[in-house]
């Protein structure tokens, strides 16, 4: 997977990052990016906000607990650099290089259509989320509920981006009872 975390495709663009706050008082932004290598944000050329009506060149001057420092043309103050808090940056989807072979952008999945391995209808995929402790994909349901599950190939063990799906392998799902507790009460 290249691009994770928040990863959503706007039209033809792929959401790459998003400004964190500002650093210290000379303008500086914390930047979370999203690219595997998080530097690589700065690789691309030219970021647009969600509208694709402001443009970004981030120059990146270093790192701090887990997010990019970052100078940004035109923004020399802290309370130029706060005011951009939540922006997200994109970039043209076809400014990425092409992902490996069993790699995909998550951003390309959002909208497929999830099925089963009988290929009868599960849902659509709604976003993937990383938590930390792995990746979980969220299924829109056929009857408007909503499915989270472990993005693992046991759950998902097709990812078929050029022919538009997802095969779903849902857990079944286990049941704890009260009364399963050893006699002792422990």
């Amino acid at each position: 997977m290249v691009v994770g975390q928040a990863a959503v495709m706007v039209e033809s663009r792929i959401c790459v990052g998003v400004v964190a706050g500002a650093h210290g008082v000379r303008g500086l932004v914390r930047v979370k990016s999203f690219t595997e290598e998080p530097s690589d944000i700065a690789a691309y050329g030219q970021l647009s906000d969600a509208e694709g009506r402001r443009h970004f060149e981030l120059e990146i001057t270093g790192s701090a607990k887990g997010v990019l420092l970052a100078r940004i043309d035109g923004i020399r103050d802290r309370e130029a650099a706060e005011a951009l808090r939540g922006v997200e940056f994109y970039v043209a989807r076809d400014a990425l290089p092409a992902p490996a072979e069993e790699e995909f952008y998550h951003a390309d999945l959002i909208g497929l259509p999830a099925v089963l391995a009988d290929g009868s209808s599960y849902g659509t995929v709604r976003a993937l989320h990383e938590f930390g402790a792995g990746d979980m994909i969220e299924i829109l349901l056929e009857d408007g509920g909503v499915s989270v599950l472990p993005f693992t190939r046991a759950v998902v063990p097709v990812v078929d981006v050029d022919g538009g799906r997802i095969v779903i392998a849902p857990p079944t799902e286990t049941e704890a009872r009260e009364d399963s507790a050893s006699e002792d009460g422990t």
